[in-house]
């Protein structure tokens, strides 16, 4: 099995701090420079699994800069450069505390909301009559909270934000637009590849000169859900589940072991024939969503080839 990159301890020039969440690991320098790393964690049910997946942090670190390229001219973003395949640097920034999640189905969270008889998420009304995986009218904005560390993200309204005054009613109607903008474009770049982009989430940032940037992740199957297009309508038709291109697999897996993340339950053994499949999913995810060959990484020495390759970028600045 291949090496993976589970954590990371790097000193890199002008380093201030560093922040660990699920699966990145982010290095804030003295001169507003952010280094996100990516690392092989894999995380589901909010619970981190005690082993890596080959190959997994350059897939998502890859896609998302990939989409931040094919957006930019529509949204500005946080991203400088990606100086070794696992790694994004970018400008520093304060993040907004909500996710924008958009939807542009009624499937995964919502439909579990609509199955429980709700027509409201997030004060947005869902209309009568759909069924899992039926296409809303209009994409509909469902933001929710950021979650403070161990903590689940919660369903929040737009007058709520507005009202905790969490985000400004200004720069609120910039991350609405910029969220709706962001949503076509995935939605486009998808269906050139065969695709439909169900759902997903963004996340905002603004910058000490007071601009609003994109942060984080984009449209990656880790904060994203995609149907394959062909087929969906006869699957819908007959009430079929729909053909997913998501980390959705992994949770049925887990679900199928006896585990969701519950207190008393326990992480079901990973064996390395299963680590492996997953790692081949990532790479065929990757291959769907960019069109593109994936090209692995040498990762016989990862820690020092990360180390060498920002160390490199940040002294050429």
């Amino acid at each position: 099995m291949s090496n993976t990159i589970m954590e990371t301890n790097f000193r890199f020039p002008n380093q201030k701090s560093v922040y660990k969440g699920k699966v990145r690991e982010v290095y804030t320098l003295d001169n507003d420079i952010l280094v996100m790393i990516a690392t092989d964690r894999l995380s589901a049910f909010d619970v981190v699994m005690p082993k890596g997946i080959p190959f997994k942090g350059q897939i998502l670190n890859q896609i998302a800069t990939k989409m931040m390229a094919a957006t930019q001219d529509i949204v500005p973003n946080w991203l400088m450069a990606t100086p070794d395949p696992n790694v994004a640097v970018g400008k520093a920034c304060e993040p907004f505390k909500v996710e924008m999640v958009i939807r542009g189905y009624m499937s995964g969270h919502a439909a579990r909301e609509y199955k429980a008889g709700k027509r409201l998420l997030c004060g947005v009304p869902m209309p009568e009559g759909m069924k899992e995986n039926d296409k809303f009218p209009e994409p509909i904005i469902t933001p929710a909270t950021k979650a403070e560390k161990g903590d689940h993200d919660e369903d929040i309204s737009r007058e709520e934000i507005l009202a905790r005054e969490i985000v400004s009613k200004e720069d609120y109607e910039v991350l609405e637009k910029y969220t709706k903008a962001l949503f076509q474009r995935g939605t486009e770049l998808a269906a050139k590849r065969g695709l439909i982009l169900v759902d997903t989430k963004y996340e905002f940032g603004k910058t000490k000169d007071g601009e609003i940037v994109l942060i984080d992740e984009i449209h990656t199957p880790d904060s994203s859900r995609y149907f394959y297009a062909d087929g969906y309508e006869q699957r819908q038709e007959k009430g079929e589940p729909q053909k997913q291109l998501s980390k959705e697999f992994v949770r049925q897996w887990l679900i199928s072991n006896g585990f969701q993340g519950l207190d008393g339950q326990t992480v079901p053994e990973m064996s390395n024939e299963y680590i492996n499949s997953v790692s081949d999913r990532y790479i065929e995810l990757y291959e769907s969503i960019t069109g593109e060959a994936f090209q692995k990484a040498d990762n016989s020495k990862i820690e020092f080839r990360i180390n060498r390759n920002v160390t490199e970028y940040l002294d050429s600045l």
